[in-house]
């Protein structure tokens, strides 16, 4: 009896220890844009807008584990089946959408962390955006395929001080429950709402996320035998399935519970449509101490969306280039533009916008090749996407992409 269940745990322990790649996918859906365009939902329109989450999350889980499919089933990163099946002047082309996507994400990221030691500390962004890039880089020299697993252990870690940094408002300011249930029947409250619906929605599924988890799979669980192939490919399909249910859950909560937090303790407040104002109505509301947690969460998600910015922009250019450069050099190269949006001046918030209009422009070029590619039955076999799951992609992408294609529109015109 001892014998048996000894031999029924050890299956358990081997998943566990395969679980990982999607948490690190994750963290691009807690970043700073996404913790400033929370707080500004729950603050301005309290619980209104929670289905709009949830919608997102059901979406990414889906998209994130077609990414992570697409690697275990063919032992290739997004970016390198579109190396493989471009011309050349069409994967340089795409290379570079790529990288300006990578660059905006960088941006995003290393401000985040710039306001959060700022507002910690008091630190000058310029400084502040540079201590989050050498940090990084720190961090991001455990992202190989011998320490891959300790990048996993510190980016988890990271992840949990983002999940007790934004949390810990709800301790001293829970949420009106009935409120709450009724946030989830959809609805929306005029031309501004609107807008706010098609950037939360539009913007969550990051365009490096999808490019990167792809990649993490394959980096950690290494390409497939040429036997036993498919019997491998369904026991870690089942271990994916369980890894990114569980991270986009726990990215999903997180993001709901900012928007809840405001709603709860901000709601009516001016000044919450910036990460600093949002900080000062939270101290302001709950106390120094809940702000405190709210800034160290917020440094975080800095530090590990950037470092998983920059694991992403080196995977673009090993698939598409296949080539790749030290990743101290690359590292260098991406802070260039963050620092000089610091350097200039520019406002944080206003940049953070930027960047995600950006964004925006690379989500199709991510979203659109990953849907055709597990549909495809020439490349997946047996694993193929079925037609349910072809049919929610088609709605899902069709959906994300005319939202951000408004929000660009809206943006543009001065309308947003």
């Amino acid at each position: 009896m001892l014998t048996q269940t000894t031999e029924q745990k050890a299956p358990n322990a081997r998943a566990l220890m395969l679980l990982g790649p999607a948490f690190v996918a994750a963290i691009a859906y807690v970043d700073p844009g996404n913790v400033a365009a929370n707080i500004t939902a729950g603050a301005t329109y309290g619980y209104l807008l929670v289905w709009v989450l949830v919608l997102a999350n059901v979406m990414a889980v889906m998209i994130q584990y077609q990414s992570a499919k697409l690697g275990v089933v063919t032992g290739r990163s997004l970016p390198q089946v579109l190396g493989d099946r471009l011309p050349r002047r069409a994967r340089l082309a795409f290379w570079g959408q790529a990288e300006v996507v990578a660059a905006a994400t960088d941006i995003a990221e290393i401000i985040g962390g710039a306001l959060a030691l700022n507002l910690l500390f008091g630190l000058p962004l310029i400084w502040g955006g540079l201590i989050v890039g050498v940090v990084s880089t720190v961090l991001l020299t455990l992202a190989d395929g011998r320490r891959q697993y300790r990048f996993e252990l510190v980016v988890v870690g990271l992840l949990a001080i983002i999940v007790v940094g934004f949390l810990a408002g709800l301790v001293v300011a829970p949420p009106d429950g009935a409120a709450f249930l009724s946030g989830l029947v959809p609805r929306l409250q005029g031309t501004e709402t609107v807008l706010l619906a098609a950037s939360m929605l539009g913007a969550t599924v990051m365009p490096h996320a999808i490019y990167l988890h792809s990649a993490l799979v394959v980096d950690r669980h290494g390409a497939p035998p040429a036997e036993g192939r498919a019997d491998r490919a369904r026991r870690l399909l089942r271990v994916t399935r369980v890894d990114v249910s569980l991270a986009l859950v726990i990215a999903g909560a997180v993001n709901i519970a900012l928007l809840v937090l405001a709603a709860s303790a901000l709601f009516g407040r001016e000044g919450t449509d910036s990460i600093e104002g949002a900080h000062a109505a939270v101290a302001d509301a709950l106390g120094p101490v809940i702000a405190g947690l709210f800034a160290i969460g917020l440094l975080a998600s800095g530090l590990a969306s950037t470092s998983v910015g920059s694991y992403a922009g080196s995977t673009i250019m090993a698939g598409l280039l296949r080539r790749r450069i030290p990743v101290l050099a690359r590292r260098v190269i991406t802070m260039i533009p963050a620092i000089g949006v610091l350097a200039l001046g520019v406002p944080p918030t206003e940049a953070l916008v930027i960047s995600q209009v950006v964004l925006s422009f690379g989500i199709p070029f991510a979203l659109l090749p990953l849907r055709r590619y597990t549909s495809d039955r020439t490349l997946m076999g047996e694993f193929a996407d079925g037609a349910p799951l072809r049919w929610a992609s088609a709605a899902a992408a069709a959906l994300i992409v005319a939202l951000n294609v408004a929000l660009i529109y809206l943006t543009a015109t001065g309308a947003a």
